[in-house]
């Protein structure tokens, strides 16, 4: 009888849950997440640079020439991040270079950066749309990084400080590029 009672005894006492493993798991990963932002180890990207100094960087284009773009201080810079592969990239090439046509003896230039390309594509693309401004590709995607590109096409425009004046993401359409160049253009600078 003894027995019997130590055995309903265990029975009758209310089961303790195990714990919520899971759970406990994702409020560690949260609490270290947390910690390494804390420690700037994780950065977030908080979007495409907009204002503030432009990055600098040295495009090698497919010619073999090299173009810095703290060089062109004094000049407008629109900087279109672009690849053959994209279809809305296709939708404002001829746009794109019948317009830096226009204003290259204005104290415009116009940098293509080529993002995660082949280089046969890439040049193919520009033979397509006889583009004529320096292009080359975005090795190891360094100059995409510096300026946060959130996918292609996405045009960044540079005031003749050197400052980042906007972007545009998404495919250029008639006449925001020349709307944005004019402005930018009637800028003073020293």
């Amino acid at each position: 009888m003894a027995m019997l009672n130590a055995t309903s005894s265990q029975e009758d006492q209310p089961q303790r849950p195990h714990p919520a493993w899971g759970r406990v798991a994702a409020y560690g990963f949260v609490l270290a997440l947390l910690g390494l932002l804390g420690w700037g180890l994780v950065k977030v990207q908080a979007g495409p640079r907009a204002a503030g100094p432009a990055p600098d960087f040295t495009l090698t284009t497919f010619g073999g020439e090299q173009v810095t773009l703290s060089d062109l201080r004094g000049r407008v810079v629109a900087i279109n991040f672009w690849a053959s592969w994209c279809p809305p990239c296709r939708e404002e090439a001829a746009y794109l270079e019948s317009t830096w046509r226009d204003y290259k003896d204005r104290g415009v230039v116009f940098i293509g950066v080529d993002y995660v390309d082949t280089e046969r594509e890439a040049l193919a693309y520009i033979a397509e749309f006889d583009i004529t401004y320096p292009n080359g590709p975005d090795e190891g995607t360094r100059i995409s990084q510096a300026y946060r590109i959130q996918g292609v096409p996405e045009t960044f425009f540079v005031a003749k400080d050197g400052t980042l004046r906007g972007v545009k993401i998404g495919p250029l359409a008639a006449p925001e590029l020349e709307q944005r160049l004019e402005a930018l253009l009637a800028e003073a600078y020293p």
